[in-house]
């Protein structure tokens, strides 16, 4: 028979660990209530299946034929050992010949080591001219089509068609990322250089390059990001981030899904999800904003602060004699000569300012009270 005082304890210790648990699933309780109070404070409008939202309803696979199940077998066909891919966006008028999307092509093959990232490289095409001139010239494409929008035409910043084309590309990044996969996504008016890879950051749910960056690669406020390049590892995090970045449109009409980037990077619900972000040094992630100073370090730059089509196919153009002309010089000058882009020329840094001062009055006719600003 039990002794009385070590009945007392073991029936002391049952209560214990009773109490213990209730407290524990109060809490667990308690903090899955508030966070499905913020959620709800800020509401998210998104597709949930991004093709067919009526077969998780259903719980019908995909017809074979079926956009998603044409998108899957281009990523599982494109896609690296560890499942990511390397994604772009074109439409008719960035795919003419001789255009952004040659000078695209052909920056992966003159780059040092970027030519193998063209087995990994996913051709998004907003319309079917796009798509047939991508599938002339590369294995990987993907018709994204939207119904009773014509992509095609080149958009003028800002306009409403512009803004169509910039949150049906998050959206659809959004989707990438919920079937499993990590991209690294380019504006095809990004010329590639150098393998970017290692210069990405370790553990990074998401990160991106900047039109400025100011030296602190987690500066949140400071560093002003561009959304034509980043690299982002398939998770709940980023998943749930691009959801908030994507309902985000609502809260903040008309806005460019960049500025909108800006205004939400600081939100509590970024930090609430545990999303780890970092931003790229220009150093390596350069552009016409911020140009990277040493060719012996450059990986990507971009065509950014630049206004029209053809001033950017001009530049883009001249850019990529500037790092022929460094390739052929021999190893001790490559050392030595830091920078010696002759861009940009035809996008000037006059455009920028007149784009700042049209943002500025854009957003100050809104009301919106300003996080950063954004150039373009």
């Amino acid at each position: 028979m039990m002794a009385p005082e070590h009945y007392f304890s073991s029936n002391a210790l049952r209560r214990f660990f009773i109490y213990f648990a209730l407290l524990v699933g109060l809490s667990l309780s308690g903090y899955n209530l508030f966070r499905a109070t913020k959620l709800a404070s800020f509401p998210i409008f998104y597709s949930v299946d991004f093709f067919s939202p009526l077969r998780y309803v259903s719980n019908a696979a995909p017809p074979p034929d079926s956009d998603e199940t044409r998108l899957a077998r281009v990523l599982k066909n494109a896609a690296m050992p560890n499942k990511t891919v390397i994604l772009t966006t074109i439409n008719e008028a960035w795919t003419s010949p001789n255009s952004i999307f040659d000078l695209f092509l052909e920056s992966f093959r003159t780059g040092v080591g970027t030519q193998q990232f063209l087995n990994h490289l996913v051709v998004v095409a907003l319309d079917q001219r796009a798509f047939s001139r991508c599938k002339d010239v590369h294995p990987h494409c993907f018709a994204l089509s939207t119904e009773g929008v014509d992509f095609s035409q080149e958009a003028a910043l800002l306009s409403a068609h512009y803004l169509k084309m910039m949150w049906r590309r998050i959206d659809f990044l959004r989707y990438v990322l919920e079937m499993g996969y990590n991209f690294v996504f380019t504006d095809a008016d990004i010329m590639w250089f150098r393998n970017p890879f290692p210069h990405f950051f370790r553990d990074m749910d998401f990160q991106i390059a900047c039109d400025q960056f100011f030296g602190n690669s987690t500066d949140v406020k400071r560093n002003k990001p561009n959304g034509g390049f980043n690299f982002v590892k398939s998770n709940n995090r980023s998943i749930e981030f691009y959801k908030f970045w994507y309902s985000s449109r609502e809260r903040y009409p008309g806005l460019h899904d960049q500025t909108v980037f800006n205004r939400i990077k600081m939100h509590s619900f970024v930090t609430d999800i545990g999303l780890k972000m970092r931003f790229l040094d220009t150093a390596y992630f350069g552009g016409f904003c911020q140009p990277s100073k040493d060719l012996n370090k450059v990986c990507t730059m971009h065509a950014n602060c630049c206004i029209g089509l053809e001033s950017k196919v001009h530049d883009l153009r001249v850019m990529l004699e500037d790092w022929r002309r460094f390739l052929s010089f021999p190893p001790t000058l490559k050392r030595s000569k830091k920078s010696s882009w002759s861009v940009p020329q035809n996008c000037s840094l006059k455009s920028l300012r007149r784009r700042q001062n049209h943002t500025q009055d854009e957003d100050a006719s809104r009301g919106h009270e300003h996080l950063s600003r954004v150039k373009y």
